[in-house]
């Protein structure tokens, strides 16, 4: 029996359905795999008492501190997340409400799963010191593509990456981008993302438009409402594309500005944002759509991006993270510069010969939560194997 703690500050709840819903999925995949055990540390980050009685962090601080989720067993600790620090003492806030939690656990796990390298994996690596288990941490996107690189927190992101038993990467090009920090290269194992396939699947694509209110051709966006989303590149492309809607689904603090210049394009009759989409609802999305298009800046390995395809809808994305690995044929896509015109010309040669969805769909065969989870299994298996040998 393998016992894995999965610790995770990105990680769904009550009030965030969506948040790092591909956390939970790669978890309940692991979890899915015979003689594994599973336990989820997802710690809730909330400002000094005075400033939670905003309405947001009210929701945050009423969740229960320890809940079964969706068939996982997740305890919530709550740590002390102090604004204005650009997040110098988020990672050991963390650790010390993570280990309230193991504390009474010592001696009845593995392995520590850190599901995103700041600041879950700063704090797994001191906890995996105190109870004498291997950490693994997995790199995604933004935990590199910032947190790595933000002054206050990248030294403490290169001696946790330098310091854990193993590491994941998302894609072969986050691989890459963790080696220029100086993480070796050859103890970084790739683990792609996974899709549901009965969930996400081709269906009749003029029924979905019909039924989602949608005339004509129909783009689809998914993700944040932040600048590194680029949905504004998204925006003015299909601003030269006549007749063809946007929807994008997300929400984020670029909501107002987007609504800005979607009026001064005149679009307000061709652009819906949808804000927060379910995942459960997101496929009906994607199925009805001629193409998704996200003009991300970074990237890891977007799962938006297999899930579209596993719609049989093409994709067409910036040359971000691990874009050339997703989209390795005409039949899946467009690889475009990160510019209106760019992204409006590669959605007008999709639309002009759609690829067949069945086609389509191919490009996402390799991408599975069974997959995704076997590998993580054998990975974090390995760890401690290793780590018992040592001893």
């Amino acid at each position: 029996m393998l016992r894995v703690v999965t610790l995770s500050s990105l990680f769904p709840d009550a009030s965030r359905p969506n948040f790092g819903v591909f956390v939970e999925r790669q978890t309940a995949a692991l979890a899915a795999v015979p003689d594994t055990e599973v336990r989820v540390v997802a710690g809730v980050g909330l400002p000094p008492r005075p400033l939670t009685r905003h309405q947001r962090y009210q929701t945050l601080a009423a969740l229960p501190a320890r809940e079964t989720w969706h068939g996982l067993e997740v305890d919530r600790p709550r740590f002390l997340a102090l604004p204005g620090t650009a997040g110098r003492f988020h990672a050991a806030a963390l650790a010390r409400a993570a280990a309230r939690v193991l504390d009474p656990l010592a001696g009845t796990f593995d392995v520590i799963d850190a599901s995103f390298f700041f600041p879950d994996g700063v704090a797994a690596v001191g906890l995996g010191r105190r109870y004498g288990v291997p950490v693994s941490i997995k790199a995604r996107g933004a935990d590199i593509h910032h947190w790595a690189r933000a002054r206050v927190t990248r030294a403490q992101v290169r001696r946790a990456g330098l310091a854990a038993d193993g590491l994941l990467a998302v894609s072969a090009a986050m691989r890459e981008d963790m080696a220029v920090l100086g993480l070796p290269r050859e103890r970084i194992r790739v683990h792609h993302t996974g899709v549901d396939h009965r969930r996400f699947a081709p269906a009749d694509r003029d029924s979905l438009k019909r039924a989602l209110g949608v005339a004509g051709p129909l783009v689809v966006s998914v993700g944040a409402l932040i600048p590194r989303k680029g949905h504004d590149v998204t925006i003015e492309a299909v601003a030269a594309l006549p007749d063809v809607t946007l929807a994008i689904a997300g929400e984020g603090p670029e909501r107002a500005a987007l609504e800005r210049l979607v009026r001064r394009l005149g679009m307000g009759d061709r652009v819906r944002l949808l804000g927060g989409v379910a995942h459960d609802d997101l496929s009906r999305w994607l199925a009805a759509a001629d193409a998704m298009a996200l003009a991300s800046s970074s990237e890891g390995l977007a799962n938006a991006w297999v899930e579209a395809l596993a719609c049989g809808t093409p994709i067409v994305v910036a040359d971000a993270g691990g874009a050339r690995e997703v989209v390795t044929a005409p039949s899946a896509g467009r690889i475009a510069a990160r510019e209106p015109a760019a992204f409006a010309s590669a959605l007008r040669a999709l639309m002009a010969d759609p690829p067949a969805p069945a086609v389509v769909r191919t490009h996402a065969a390799g991408f599975t939560w069974e997959a995704n989870g076997a590998a993580l299994r054998d990975h974090l298996a390995g760890l401690v194997a290793r780590a018992g040998q040592r001893g």
